[in-house]
C-alpha cells in the first residue's frame, strides 16, 4: 500500500500538463528562433553577433528543445487512445497544409519555401509509419524484419528528402515512443537519447558535408540533447488526459502564433 501511495506521488502529471508545456517551450523557441534571431541580425558588431546576446539565443532555444520530444511522446499518446486512427492522421495533414505557408514565411522569409516542411508533416510521417507497423503485426504473411526495415527506412527517406522538421530523427522518435512504451523508464530514455542524437548528427552529416567538419557537426548536435530534460515530466505522467483546451485552439495554435511572430519580425526590420 505504502509502495502505491508512492507510486501515486511520482507520476501526478496528466496529458493536459505536457501538452501545454510542450507548447509554452515551443513558442519560447519559435520567439528566439524568429523575433530574437531577427534582432541579433540586425545589430551585428562587424559583421558578428553581439557576444553578449548569443548566450542568451542558445538558453531560450535550449528551452524550447523540449517541445518536440513531448510532441512526439504525445502524438503516441493520442494514436493509441484514439477511436479513429485513419481521422487522427488527416487532422494532422489538413494542419501540415494549413501551416506550410506560415511556417515559410516565419522561417525563411518566403511564402514558399520548398527545402524545408513544418513539423506536423513530420507528425504526419511518424503516424503514418506507425499505421503500417500496426498493419504488418496483424498481417503475418508480410511480417519480416527485413519488412519493418524497409518501410521504416523508406518513411524517414521521405522525411530527410522533403526536409521535414527534425527530418527522421523525428520519425524514430515517434517510432520509438510507440515500440518502447511498456519498456522500463532506463531503456525508454537511453533510446530516445540515442536516436535524438545520432539522428540529428546523421542528418547533419548528410546535409552538410562537405560544408562543416563532423567534429563541428557532432559538437551542434549535442544541443539537441537539452530535449532529454523532457523525460522528468514524462516520468512524471500519470496516463490521465486532464483538463484540456479545446482541441481547434491546439491544432490552430502552431499556424496563428508563426504568423504574428512573423509580423512581429517584420515590423522590427522596419523601425
Amino acid at each position: 500500500m505504502a509502495g502505491l501511495r508512492q507510486s501515486e506521488k511520482q507520476h501526478t502529471l496528466t496529458g493536459a500538463v505536457l501538452k501545454n508545456t510542450a507548447y509554452v517551450s515551443m513558442f519560447i523557441d519559435h520567439l528566439f528562433a524568429i523575433i530574437f534571431l531577427n534582432y541579433m541580425n540586425l545589430h551585428r558588431i562587424d559583421g558578428a553577433w553581439d557576444p553578449r546576446l548569443v548566450p542568451i539565443y542558445r538558453a531560450g532555444r535550449a528551452v524550447g528543445r523540449i517541445a518536440f520530444i513531448l510532441f512526439a511522446f504525445l502524438i503516441v499518446e493520442g494514436f493509441i487512445r484514439t477511436r479513429s486512427r485513419a481521422r487522427f492522421l488527416l487532422r494532422l495533414f489538413l494542419f501540415a497544409l494549413i501551416s506550410e505557408i506560415p511556417f515559410d514565411l516565419a522561417f525563411s522569409g518566403k511564402l514558399f519555401h520548398w527545402q524545408s516542411q513544418n513539423v506536423y508533416w513530420t507528425l504526419v510521417l511518424g503516424v503514418l509509419l506507425l499505421i503500417l507497423w500496426e498493419y504488418l503485426s496483424y498481417n503475418r504473411r508480410v511480417l519480416t524484419a527485413a519488412s519493418r526495415f524497409l518501410m521504416t527506412a523508406a518513411v524517414c527517406a521521405i522525411a530527410f528528402l522533403c526536409g521535414t522538421d527534425y527530418r527522421f530523427m523525428g520519425v524514430l522518435l515517434i517510432l520509438a515512443f510507440y515500440l518502447t512504451r511498456e519498456k522500463s523508464e532506463g531503456v525508454r530514455f537511453a533510446t530516445a537519447g540515442l536516436i535524438m542524437f545520432f539522428g540529428t548528427w546523421g542528418s547533419n552529416l548528410i546535409r552538410y558535408a562537405g560544408k562543416y567538419t563532423a567534429a563541428y557537426l557532432f559538437r551542434t548536435s549535442l544541443r539537441e540533447m537539452y530535449g532529454l530534460l523532457a523525460f522528468l515530466l514524462i516520468f512524471s505522467y500519470n496516463g490521465k488526459r486532464g483538463k484540456q483546451l479545446p482541441k481547434p485552439f491546439y491544432y490552430g495554435f502552431y499556424p496563428v502564433h508563426l504568423l504574428i511572430l512573423y509580423g512581429i519580425a517584420r515590423m522590427i526590420e522596419v523601425m
